[in-house]
């Protein structure tokens, strides 16, 4: 054997015990009888805190269902993701632009992965009254007066996390053939590039418009180091969101170029060993938390166009840092982490959910979860990413 041969073995083992692992840890939260959507846990103990309504992450649970079952072929992950997932009836038309969240990442995958009706026909529905919720005169959906976590909330606010919203339509398109949901998804995509993707391609997170005009009365970064610095999540966001329209419009110029440019600045921006700190500003110190959760979005964004890219030099390059980004989470930071290391398996530690306030820090975070999940299936070949409609 050579070492080529020698290297893809042993990177395919790892890949294998990654996803084993991160499937027992679906098993295991399965077998605690939550009440709640999980939400973020303790890296030491494996427990859950949780949210009694989803808040705007609790898609991302039947989101790891959905995958565990289509990995796995055991279809009781399914039959847990498909209870979860009805939860969020209540919630079709709900005032927060983040639910796209909930209906792409439980509902259209439900319906794409295991071809459950009930899962996608929610995700159309969702999509609708999202559309319902779209401001003609200026080109955006409004953050809405629930929107969870927002500095503000209203009818004159947006950031890019909203780009959830651009998913499930742009998804519910497509699957109810309805042209009208594919348009409002771009042009609300767009507008938001506008307010919160800066000329060098890093990202702010948030911004208040003129309800009249549209113009921006301010941009800042609410949950980041400073007003003007990068939040990684945000960057994240955005290259999941422009990267996935890629795929799904390219006749849009513009949207391939959006996505190029913030995925070009987290290439040039990430530290070397490849997982980003919790925000792209903050002093770097021994003490300075890292987001694995907004790493591993990162990740599945770079996959995503790397399949979308015309031109393949650049494709490659994606991928290729996709790869090791999401290599590297598994080496280092997915339970176990060494030998001697007796947590619960499965754990994605070190995400940092809300530094500002304090919260979760470093802590194992679903949507951590659900997009290294994702991530591993595509570089495995478990999960063709034409199975996740790019």
């Amino acid at each position: 054997m050579n070492d080529l041969e020698t290297i893809k073995n042993d990177q395919d083992r790892l890949l294998d015990r990654a996803i084993d692992s991160m499937l027992e840890r679906a098993r295991a939260t399965i077998a605690s009888d939550l009440t709640g959507f999980p939400h973020y846990a303790d890296t030491d103990t494996g427990r859950w805190t949780t949210t009694e309504d989803g808040f705007w992450t609790g898609g991302f649970w039947p989101g790891v269902l959905w995958l565990s079952g289509y990995y796995s072929n055991d279809r009781t992950f399914w039959t847990h993701a498909e209870e979860w997932t009805d939860r969020f009836e209540s919630r079709v038309d709900s005032e927060s632009v983040f639910r796209g969240f909930l209906f792409y990442f439980a509902g259209a995958l439900g319906g794409q992965l295991a071809g459950n009706d009930r899962a996608a026909n929610l995700a159309v529905r969702a999509a609708r009254s999202l559309r319902q919720s779209f401001n003609e005169h200026v080109g955006v959906i409004p953050l809405g007066g629930q929107a969870e976590e927002a500095h503000t909330v209203g009818e004159t606010d947006s950031n890019i996390d909203s780009l959830s919203a651009s998913l499930v339509m742009m998804w519910a398109a497509d699957y109810a053939n309805d042209d009208d949901l594919r348009q409002v998804a771009i042009t609300h995509a767009l507008k938001n590039a506008d307010f919160c993707v800066r000329s060098d391609g890093s990202v702010c997170q948030s911004a208040t418009f003129d309800g009249k005009t549209g113009a921006v009365v301010r941009n800042f970064t609410h949950k980041g180091y400073s007003h003007d610095s990068t939040w990684t999540r945000a960057q994240a966001w955005a290259m999941l969101g422009y990267g996935f329209l890629a795929g799904k419009a390219p006749e849009e110029p513009r949207i391939l170029e959006l996505a190029d440019r913030v995925t070009s600045w987290w290439m040039e921006n990430v530290p070397d060993d490849l997982v980003a700190y919790w925000d792209f500003d903050a002093p770097r110190t021994p003490e300075t938390k890292r987001d694995t959760a907004g790493t591993a979005i990162a990740s599945s964004a770079m996959f995503r166009l790397a399949v979308a890219h015309p031109d393949r030099t650049r494709a490659l390059a994606y991928q290729r840092l996709a790869r090791e980004t999401t290599l590297t989470l598994c080496r280092d930071y997915l339970t176990p982490t060494s030998e001697t290391d007796q947590r619960q398996v499965g754990i994605l530690t070190q995400g940092c959910f809300d530094h500002t306030r304090d919260v979760a820090t470093d802590n194992e975070l679903i949507w951590g979860d659900y997009f290294l999940l994702e991530s591993l299936g595509v570089l495995s070949g478990a999960l063709p990413l034409g199975r996740i409609n790019i």
